[in-house]
């Protein structure tokens, strides 16, 4: 949303990062749905049946299943350019490794190179389990911010100023002006929407309920002040090199023409892989294996769903070609939030104001339980989903391909914040219906816990037989073949 400061006015896109996050961006959603993982200690394929159904929810875990995939190829192709900058610090000559791909491969010799480096690299943490990687994300904390801050520091210093970004009057005004920002706000929140269904994958993990309150200010404020510092170093680049360079590695690149620095570029590229390796673990292959493993239980564990994500995501997906020559579908991943915004809303909305936090865990696991609404289907789940996606789809068609698809502002604008309308409007609905149309069957008095029984990582075919003889009964009877928490028989 920085790209587009010209057009509006540079502390107008700051803002537009800010407000969002203080009121309606995905940190709301993501603290509230990591309550659920927290108290319950499930993960979002099976959380998601309290709200939607037992068969209706597997909706859900295909549309996230679809985006983790294919954002876990386009991040290793970033993780790909990271390994680049970072040869090419150790290397020079690497800058210069010809090409022998022909120009239909979308990708040239060096950079497959880069790209099955960092796939080697990144493969083994994806084996480790999650809450064992805890030390890798606080490195990962500890680094990355004050590694964006000695960039901007340097780009400032040397361009001797913060650029002319912040004195550039704005070119729009009114109404235009308005629904820009309401675009920005939404370019923001859309950006960041799978990781409002995914937290519960993690959270589940926690140790006591309540460990996401820091996260409720801290997300924001990181939020703000990495818009500024985009923005600074943008402005400075553009009095340093000629261009405006919108991202970090494009910058990096810059320093290879001497010793001191190739070491700074080495340095600030391997922080920025460590990052883009906790994004795609977090955001994508773990979220992945979370939804094909409930998907097929008999075939697939969370170290099976990972390998899978990897490969199909990371190789048969050819992800160089999606960067490198398909922008209608990175527009069309970008527009597939639409399907996450009412999942979120409802999400949240059951857990915290419908069911107040009463979930009978064991009945997830049953496909006959109070979970199973009328066919497998909650509808008023249903009908919120359907009125939020349906008017969106005509803007997610005009995204995808502006030049076959026209359609009247009116639609365009009502898609220029999808997020903020899908969320809010959710809830909403989904509120009032189960207001005045509850299911009682599903409002328990008091929560119903299971009996945690981690086994994500387990090599099923190496301890298949204890497998067989110690768990799979227990999750037979109550339903719980997928990996997670088994409920109590």
């Amino acid at each position: 949303m920085g790209r587009n400061g010209h057009a509006r006015n540079v502390m107008d896109s700051v803002f537009a990062q800010a407000l969002p996050n203080l009121i309606a961006d995905t940190h709301y959603p993501r603290g509230r749905d990591f309550a659920i993982g927290a108290d319950l200690h499930i993960p979002f394929p099976i959380a998601v049946r309290a709200s939607y159904g037992y068969w209706l929810s597997y909706f859900c875990i295909i549309s996230r299943g679809i985006l983790a995939l294919f954002w876990f190829g386009v991040q290793s192709a970033y993780g790909g350019q990271c390994i680049t900058v970072i040869l090419t610090a150790l290397w020079p000559s690497f800058a210069n490794v010809p090409n022998q791909l022909p120009a239909s491969a979308g990708i040239t010799t060096q950079g497959l190179v880069s790209y099955l480096l960092y796939w080697l690299v990144q493969f083994p943490f994806m084996l480790i389990p999650t809450h064992k990687l805890q030390y890798m994300f606080w490195a990962k904390t500890v680094l990355v911010l004050p590694t964006a801050l000695a960039m901007v520091i340097y780009l400032c210093v040397k361009a001797r100023s913060g650029g002319d970004f912040f004195n550039e009057p704005p070119t729009v005004h009114g109404s235009e002006r308005a629904w820009l920002w309401l675009s920005a706000m939404t370019s923001v929140t859309g950006g960041f929407s799978t990781l409002a269904v995914n937290i519960p994958d993690f959270s589940r993990f926690s140790e006591k309920p309540g460990s996401q309150i820091w996260q409720l200010p801290m997300i924001p404020l990181f939020k703000c002040v990495v818009a500024v510092f985009g923005v600074l170093s943008a402005s400075a680049a553009k009095q340093l090199y000629g261009q405006v360079l919108w991202s970090p590695l494009t910058i990096i690149a810059e320093w290879q023409g001497s010793s001191g620095g190739r070491a700074a570029a080495f340095f600030a590229a391997s922080v920025w892989m460590l990052a883009q390796i906790c994004v795609n673990i977090s955001a994508n292959s773990i979220s992945f294996a979370n939804d094909v493993t409930s998907l097929a239980p008999k075939w697939f564990n969370i170290r099976r769903g990972v390998i899978f994500a990897s490969i199909v995501g990371g190789w048969v997906m050819c992800p160089w070609i999606i960067i490198a020559s398909a922008k209608s579908l990175l527009s069309f991943l970008s527009a597939y939030a639409i399907f996450m915004a009412p999942m979120a809303g409802i999400l949240v909305t059951d857990y915290w104001l419908v069911k107040r936090r009463k979930y009978d865990v064991p009945a997830l696991y049953d496909p006959h339980g109070i979970y199973y609404y009328q066919y497998g289907v909650n509808w008023r789940a249903l009908v919120v989903t359907l009125v939020v996606i349906i008017p969106l789809l005509p803007g997610m068609a005009n995204k995808v391909t502006p030049d076959a698809v026209s359609i009247n502002p009116g639609l365009q604008h009502l898609f220029a914040f999808n997020w903020l309308y899908g969320f809010i409007l959710s809830i909403t609905m989904y509120g009032l219906l189960n207001l005045f149309f509850p299911d009682k069957a599903t409002l328990i008095p008091a929560v119903v816990h299971g009996t945690p029984q981690v086994i994500e990582g387990l090599d099923v075919d190496s301890e298949k037989q204890s497998f067989d003889n110690a768990i799979k009964p227990s999750m037979e009877v109550s339903g719980a073949k997928e990996v997670g928490l088994v409920a109590a028989t």
